[in-house]
C-alpha cells in the first residue's frame, strides 16, 4: 500500500497542530513552515479533515485551525480515512463502487487475503492516536514551537 501525500501531509499537519498549538488555533503559514508543505495544499487537505470532523477553523486575526476533538480521540485511521476514503490494499476489496470490474470477483483466493490484510491495517492504525504521536515526538526530542502571536516584548 502506498499512501498519498494527502494522507501523509494530513497526518503530519494534525500532529503539528496537536503538538505545537494545543487548544489555540494554528495558522496555515506556521504549519507550512514547520512541516515543509505548501500552504495551498494544506488548505485543500484541511477541507477534507474539516468535513470528517477532525479539524475546525476560526476566522479572524487570531484564527486558524484547531482539532475538533481531543488528541486522544483522533486515531491515525481517522485521518487516513478522511484523506484516502478507504484503506484497501487492492481495488477489488473496496466497498465503494469499483472502477474496474474484476473477472475473478468471488472466486479469487487472494481477494480474501487482501481484504483481511486491509482490515488488519485499519485495526493497527485505529490503535494509534494523535496523542500517541505527540508522546512519540516528545520522546524523540522534537522541540515545540511557542506561538509567537502571544509573545510580548517590552
Amino acid at each position: 500500500m502506498k499512501l498519498s501525500t494527502k494522507s501523509r501531509y494530513g497526518l503530519r499537519a494534525i500532529f503539528d497542530i496537536a503538538y505545537n498549538s494545543g487548544n489555540l488555533p494554528a495558522q496555515v503559514q506556521d504549519i507550512s513552515r514547520r512541516q515543509g508543505i505548501s500552504p495551498r495544499y494544506l488548505e485543500q487537505i484541511f477541507q477534507g479533515l474539516k468535513r470528517a470532523g477532525i479539524l475546525k477553523s476560526k476566522r479572524g486575526p487570531q484564527g486558524g485551525y484547531c482539532l475538533a476533538k481531543k488528541p486522544e480521540e483522533i486515531t491515525v485511521a481517522d485521518v487516513l480515512l478522511a484523506t484516502e476514503r478507504d484503506m484497501n490494499l487492492v481495488e477489488c476489496t473496496s466497498k465503494r463502487k469499483k472502477k474496474v470490474e474484476c473477472g475473478f470477483d468471488g472466486t479469487c483466493v487472494t481477494q480474501e487475503l487482501w481484504c483481511e490484510a486491509s482490515n488488519r491495517l485499519v485495526e493497527y492504525f485505529s490503535a494509534i492516536t494523535v496523542k500517541d504521536l505527540c508522546d512519540r515526538g516528545q520522546s524523540m526530542g522534537i522541540k515545540r514551537e511557542q506561538d509567537h502571536r502571544f509573545m510580548y516584548f517590552i
